[in-house]
Formats: C-alpha cells, sequence, structure tokens
C-alpha cells in the first residue's frame, strides 16, 4: 500500500520537488479512508457508519462556517436559495475540496437542487468492500458539512446523495433541500 501512495504523489514542475498542495490533498484522503475503514470495523452496519459521517462533517461544518467567511469578505448575504447553491459550489467547495460541481435539477419552488460531482477527492484511491456498494454512502461527511455550515447561517436544510460512483452509478450526486430559515433564539431563563 505505501508503494502504491509514494506512486501517486505528483512531482512540481520543473523543481523536481514534491507538490505541497498535492501531497495535503493525497494525505487527507487517505487519512479520511482509514477514519471510514474504522468505522466500518467499529459499528455493525453502514447505515450506522453513515450516520456517524453525517454527524462528524455536521460538526466541522459548524465549525468551517467561520473560516469561509473569514477567508472570503466580499461575500454577501444570500437572499435567495439559488445564491445560497452557487456559493456553495464556486466558493466553498473550490476552498476545501478543490472542485467546482454543478448546480442542475433545480425543483419548480426552487427551494431544492442537485450538485453534480465531477471528481471527488474523498473518493481517490477507493473500492467499497462488497457487503457495503448497496449501502455505505463513502463521502457523506460532505452532506453534514453542508447541513452544519448553513445552519450556523440560520437555514436548515437537508442533505442526502442519491449517487455515487463508487456505488456503479454514472455520477456522484448530491440533493439538498430548503427547510426553513433558522430563528435567533436564546436559551430557556435568558433575556
Amino acid at each position: 500500500q505505501h508503494y502504491y501512495i509514494t506512486n501517486n504523489l505528483r512531482m512540481s514542475r520543473g523543481r523536481g520537488n514534491l507538490d505541497p498542495k498535492r501531497v495535503s490533498s493525497e494525505l487527507f484522503t487517505l487519512t479520511y479512508g482509514c477514519m471510514v475503514a474504522q468505522l466500518l470495523k467499529d459499528f455493525d452496519s453502514p447505515d450506522e457508519v453513515n450516520k456517524q459521517l453525517d454527524k462528524m462533517g455536521y460538526n466541522i461544518g459548524v465549525r468551517m462556517i467561520e473560516d469561509f467567511l473569514a477567508h472570503t469578505p466580499g461575500t454577501k448575504r444570500c437572499t435567495q436559495f439559488e445564491e445560497v447553491a452557487d456559493v456553495i459550489c464556486k466558493q466553498g467547495f473550490r476552498m476545501f475540496l478543490g472542485i467546482v460541481p454543478e448546480v442542475r435539477n433545480w425543483n419548480a419552488a426552487k427551494d431544492e437542487f442537485t450538485l453534480l460531482l465531477t471528481e471527488n477527492p474523498l473518493a481517490e484511491f477507493v473500492e467499497l468492500p462488497p457487503h457495503c456498494t448497496d449501502s455505505l454512502w463513502y463521502s457523506n461527511i460532505i452532506c453534514g458539512v453542508i447541513r452544519g455550515a448553513l445552519e450556523m447561517i440560520q437555514m436548515e436544510v437537508k442533505c442526502w446523495f442519491i449517487g455515487d460512483t463508487l456505488r456503479g452509478t454514472e455520477s456522484t450526486e448530491i440533493r439538498v433541500k430548503f427547510v426553513k430559515i433558522l430563528e435567533d433564539s436564546l436559551p430557556a431563563g435568558e433575556d
């Protein structure tokens, strides 16, 4: 396995050095894969692993939104869900995963859309075990990140995978549905 990893690290052009961004992304991908493998050992079913990945992603998203807003000071408050989708794709995914998914399949109410991931950095070097191909959403952490980040800006959404190339579909697709705007509230007893 180590031999395979080192053979896939890309050399930067002209300098003969390893490209740090490429090494970092591949290290992240492999670390994520080890985490998913451990979850599969720790939990009885792939469905439980899906829940754990979503929960982890949610906790990451809650914190990640602060970093996103700090690094994109020109980002204005979105007034329509279409703007939210645009920011998620063109800025969020690019900043944190280095990809730009395509937004498609809006419903008539414009409160639900699909993210088409033409590439998924989390799924590089991955082949699902046979007992997981029908039930594990390997990159389910992404759904949790989206939910957590949007909740921190007072927007409740539902987010789920509808296709994954690791499970044999032609593309990796995530469905995002707007639920409601969350009201700021103080804990009980606080004024």
